[in-house]
């Protein structure tokens, strides 16, 4: 039996022969979302229920008006047509962990940041605050030769993640810089075990101790933005609540170590002259 395919301009017209079947013999399609007139257009023959089948008249179809049907309710495919026989599959373990870290991580989102408890700011910002906006710092900044820019990302996202079971230590609690990293270090690995180990769980060891030792250029421009956005923070709560909040700015000058921290930096306190200027 020779079967021709009517197919969209993009592709090239096929025949196939298949002499051992008859023209009764049900046929399932899989059809590409979109292919080169190089590939081949793959076909299984399975007898099947007619209402598995994807229709023929589908492939003449514009593009953009078809749905995606990646295992289209094929047997074995799963009735969703979302797990099959090579879908990754997800332990309730694992889930469980996942969520049991999520829950843990919520603290972040509650926890407000001492530095600005400390200095009477009222609703002051997040741990996790901090950290989305040091996040966006690295998604926009100017393109740096060599740097890993989702990386900056990542390690801004875990930077401060620790916290989420030691709390927000500042210089003013007078905790030594190595009992204060230790601290984070043994809060870290527990947040890894209840996490569930794993490749995920040793990435997030490892961005988080490639900040802790500035061991990078990533970490160099992290850090950086760690200072920037408190001074930024800072400037903004200045503006907001009437206050001087010269500690956070004495604090970092003189501390930053790439030219974008560098060329930030030093437009917050331009900005922040010229409104101490106007109120003078």
């Amino acid at each position: 039996m020779n079967v021709h395919f009517k197919l969209p301009d993009h592709f090239r017209s096929v025949v196939f022969s298949f002499p051992n079947l008859s023209p009764s013999t049900p046929m399932a399609v899989r059809a590409p979302i979109s292919l080169p007139p190089s590939r081949v257009l793959r076909l299984r023959s399975r007898r099947t229920r007619s209402d598995s089948l994807l229709p023929l008249e589908h492939l003449n179809q514009p593009l953009s008006s078809r749905p995606l049907l990646a295992r289209a309710a094929l047997p074995g495919s799963g009735s969703s047509g979302s797990n099959g026989p090579h879908a990754p599959s997800i332990s309730p373990s694992s889930a469980s962990s996942a969520i049991d870290f999520l829950t843990l991580c919520h603290r972040l989102k509650t926890t407000k940041r001492k530095g600005w408890i400390n200095h009477g700011i009222n609703h002051p910002e997040s741990i996790a605050d901090h950290m989305y906006r040091m996040a966006l710092m690295a998604l926009i900044a100017g393109d740096i030769p060599g740097l890993d820019r989702e990386r900056c990302m990542k390690i801004a996202i875990v930077h401060d993640i620790a916290e989420a079971i030691v709390g927000d230590i500042t210089p003013s609690d007078g905790v030594p810089k190595a009992e204060k990293s230790r601290r984070e270090q043994e809060a870290l690995n527990e947040m890894c075990k209840i996490l569930g180990g794993g490749l995920r769980a040793d990435e997030i060891q490892e961005l988080w101790a490639e900040y802790e030792n500035n061991s990078s250029i990533e970490a160099s421009l992290v850090k950086d933005f760690d200072k920037v956005e408190m001074i930024l923070q800072a400037l903004e709560y200045e503006t907001e609540h009437g206050k001087v909040l010269d500690e956070f700015f004495l604090s970092t000058a003189g501390k930053f170590q790439t030219d974008v921290g560098k060329s930030w930096a030093a437009e917050v306190i331009s900005r922040r002259n010229k409104r101490l200027g106007e109120l003078a």
